[in-house]
């Protein structure tokens, strides 16, 4: 394929809203996971709430699209300068030739079970106030992300899960490739709710401690919530070093279980695969590899079969859901901006709160932060229903 330029990107989660707090926050090793004291769940569990949503209020000619999500977008769109970018791209290309692509998973559904709360007593109905469409309704975002924008090309969510804020960067590429857009914002905005939290605990899925993945002693997953962008363009003829660019994407659904990974990864590898070979690149020249590295026993192991079978043992890598929490659908495009932090400031992230490497698990996953230049990283992202995406980054210098 043709790289793609990330023009511009950002990063809002539990870390840290924006780039440098998230690059300082990976620098320090610091997580955002803490004892769930969200809303009114009663659960031992920890997750990654980013602070300050509730108090974001939408522009008043917005007001329909209210809920938890798109606050959480709004407050991701407007870090880094984000928002002017997409204007200036506007002026650039015109705005319907810019796609808005993003993913999620939950949506809006707290506002549906804040308005279950509110429901008439003798009814039954639903408050007059809540409204379907603009909230719960899984185009919601990217209908706001439209709308705030004033853009009038083609806006599409994709919500396959946990790859959903991955997949979304396979859609723009094949939209831009067929010149239906010559720009795109993509990511993903996932916030916690009660559906989500209550969901993974009666799967047994949830950790009463700060996940650990790849730990020997790893029980289950943090949830978390983040909202993650980026603007995509054509490449220019002239790049700074360390301007970042997507070089492969790759995808497969190996459909083996509802919400079970196949246990030898046999779609994880097929999407790596993919990955590479759209990205005209050998194993050996990946430096990193962010690892989707839930915590739960099977999707490590899983996970790390496929790693080797694509790979071998000796590549970096480490999972980041240690400090973010699982963002859901939106961890795959918070997962894209620290590979793209990686790319420019050549920090390896260590996997937080792992202590004892799984010995079953023969990776070289990091433990520690490591200073070393990256040419090329690839970021996993699996979900439920074996929806695999894989993605490579590379520096442009």
């Amino acid at each position: 394929m043709n790289p793609l330029w990330l023009s511009h990107f950002t990063a809002t989660s539990s870390i840290g809203r924006g780039l440098d707090q998230t690059l300082a926050a990976l620098r320090q090793r610091r997580g955002g996971l803490a004892p769930c004291a969200f809303d009114t769940v009663d659960l031992a569990t920890f997750v990654g709430e980013v602070a300050g949503v509730d108090a974001v209020r939408l522009p008043a000619h917005l007001a329909d699209f209210d809920c938890r999500n798109n606050r959480l977008a709004l407050l991701g769109l407007e870090q880094d300068g984000f928002v002017a970018a997409v204007h200036a791209a506007i002026a650039k290309y015109g705005a319907q030739r810019i796609g808005v692509f993003l993913g999620t998973s939950t949506a809006g559904i707290l506002q549906t079970e804040l308005a279950y709360r509110r429901r008439d007593p003798v009814t039954g109905a639903l408050p007059a106030d809540f409204i379907y469409r603009t909230t719960h309704n899984t185009f919601s975002v990217a209908d706001f992300t439209r709308h705030y924008f004033g853009l009038t090309g083609p806006a599409v969510v994709v919500s396959s899960a946990c790859s959903s804020s991955a997949k979304v960067f396979s859609s723009a590429r094949r939209m831009m490739a067929a010149g239906l857009i010559d720009a795109a914002v993509v990511g993903g905005v996932d916030s916690l709710c009660l559906t989500t939290l209550y969901g993974f605990s009666s799967l047994g899925l949830t950790s009463e401690q700060a996940c650990r993945p790849f730990d020997a002693q790893r029980n289950g997953i943090s949830i978390g919530e983040a909202a993650a962008f980026a603007l995509l363009e054509r490449t220019p003829d002239h790049l700074d070093a360390d301007a970042v660019l997507l070089l492969g994407t790759g995808e497969s659904s190996d459909a083996y279980h509802m919400s079970s990974p196949h246990p030898e990864g046999l779609g994880a590898r097929m999407a790596m695969q993919d990955a590479l070979n759209m990205a005209g690149l050998n194993p050996s020249e990946i430096d990193y590899i962010n690892l989707h590295g839930t915590a739960t026993q099977t999707n490590d192991a899983a996970e790390c079969k496929a790693v080797q079978s694509v790979f071998g043992p000796g590549t970096p890598c480490s999972s980041t859901k240690g400090a973010t929490g699982h963002a859901l659908g939106a961890a795959g495009g918070v997962e894209a901006v620290i590979c793209a932090l990686v790319l420019q400031h050549g920090l390896l992230p260590a996997g937080l709160n792992t202590r004892q490497l799984d010995p079953a698990l023969d990776l070289d996953y990091l433990l520690d932060n490591r200073e070393q230049p990256a040419a090329h990283v690839l970021s996993n992202s699996f979900g439920f229903g074996g929806t695999n995406c894989s993605l490579i980054f590379s520096r442009a210098g």
